[in-house]
């Protein structure tokens, strides 16, 4: 099969397309014809030597796909030849054909095409776990959402909208504010020109808002803190803005913060399964009623990866990039 190679750490004119080795799959996994693959900014920093692949996962980048099952291992008994599916993956999806656990496959959501399905297993998984598992965002509370136009950010606006929740975003430019409030966002900050704590105040009569969630890290950090709510919930998931800070901790302790972090590519199969699992339930009904959308913003061949990473990094873009075969 062809697929993405990184061929030394650099810059997106590392990533070539090659000839290689068709997967092998082991009893509990499915292979896939690859329809579709979505970029992440994780595949960036995996490019750039920075973000080693788990043990035993494919060396190829690529987080998630959509597909038709080719074949499955003895032990699969949910999934048969010829299923098209959409699948969390812990690499390889920058390939015409990818090996799955079956614990990470999902149906095509009723109603959505096969290529744009692609732009949901690692979004959904994401908010998922950290926002409503982790930090128990209820109906009625408020949600900051840093990078509101991102592919994260576009499927946070909407599923927090339709469980119930006011949702602020905070964004570069008018037009990413714009578009944000199209899918859902009720309040648009622009980072660029406006002190998102004095907004979040301002717009929340002085109290802050529930939940958090950032993808800058240390940059962000203490402003976070001060735009929280008492019992407020801080979940990081990205360091854009760097790893390191000082902080105060008394500010924790006095309006009774929570600090949380996770990533989901290093969870185990068993845990990234339960999550696949919760998504399901709770998620694909909000899809198949077209209350959440597929935001894609371009599409490239697979064999223009590079021109995809371009795109990512230039922070032009707002939703989710694909990748075809």
């Amino acid at each position: 099969m062809k697929a993405i190679v990184i061929t030394t750490p650099g810059g997106p004119e590392v990533l070539k397309l090659q000839e290689v080795e068709d997967p092998q799959i082991k009893d509990d996994e499915v292979l896939i014809r690859v329809e579709a693959t979505a970029l992440n900014r994780a595949d960036t920093v995996q490019r750039k030597g920075s973000y080693p692949t788990p043990k035993g996962a494919s060396p190829y980048p690529g987080l998630e796909c959509s597909g038709t099952i080719e074949s499955v291992g003895k032990n699969v008994s949910r999934w048969k030849t010829g299923d098209q599916v959409c699948a969390l993956l812990s690499g390889g999806g920058y390939a015409e054909k990818v090996a799955a656990p079956a614990g990470q496959v999902l149906p095509v959501p009723p109603g959505l095409s096969l290529k744009d399905a692609a732009s949901f297993p690692e979004v959904a998984c994401t908010v998922w776990s950290t926002i409503f598992m982790t930090s128990r965002l209820s109906a009625g509370e408020t949600l900051l959402i840093h990078g509101g136009s991102s592919g994260i950010g576009t499927f946070a606006i909407q599923i927090a909208k339709y469980r119930g929740s006011r949702v602020f975003v905070t964004a570069g430019n008018e037009e990413k504010l714009a578009f944000c409030k199209g899918i859902g966002a009720d309040v648009g900050i622009n980072y660029k020109t406006e002190d998102f704590v004095a907004r979040v105040k301002e717009e929340t009569e002085g109290q802050g808002v529930d939940v958090i969630l950032d993808c800058m890290g240390a940059s962000y950090y203490q402003k976070n803190l001060d735009s929280l709510n008492f019992d407020g919930r801080l979940f990081i998931i990205g360091f854009q803005g760097g790893v390191s800070t000082e902080f105060d901790l008394r500010r924790l302790v006095g309006k009774r913060l929570t600090v949380q972090g996770a990533g989901l590519r290093n969870r185990s199969p068993e845990n990234k399964a339960l999550i696949i699992n919760e998504v399901e339930k709770n998620v694909w009904p909000a899809i198949a009623e077209s209350k959440v959308k597929p935001v894609v913003y371009k599409s490239f061949p697979l064999s223009e990866a590079a021109e995809g990473h371009r795109l990512m990094e230039s922070n032009q873009h707002t939703g989710k990039i694909l990748l075809i075969p």
